[in-house]
């Protein structure tokens, strides 16, 4: 199932399989380590559109929600590849 990292519910991890949006927001979130095909986790997000919190390459990155709304990930357990 695809969903955006908003749309994920803590605890849920998969491969990022879009990043929608231009070359600003790609190269701001390959300056973080966000890129296709990368196993992502979400650890958390605040209520009322704050941040979300991910999980990548062992780093715990926050991300703006409408930045993380752009990053669809095909969902799977945390042992996805």
């Amino acid at each position: 199932m695809k969903k955006s990292l908003v749309e994920m519910k803590a605890g849920e991890a998969g491969i990022i399989t879009d990043i929608q949006g231009g070359h600003k927001v790609r190269d701001h979130l390959d300056s973080l380590g966000v890129r296709m095909n990368k196993k992502v986790e979400k650890i958390s997000h605040m209520l009322m559109k704050g941040p979300v919190t991910i999980r990548i390459d062992n780093l715990k990155i926050a991300i703006g929600r409408g930045m993380a709304a752009k990053i669809f990930v095909k969902v799977g357990s945390k042992n996805t590849q």
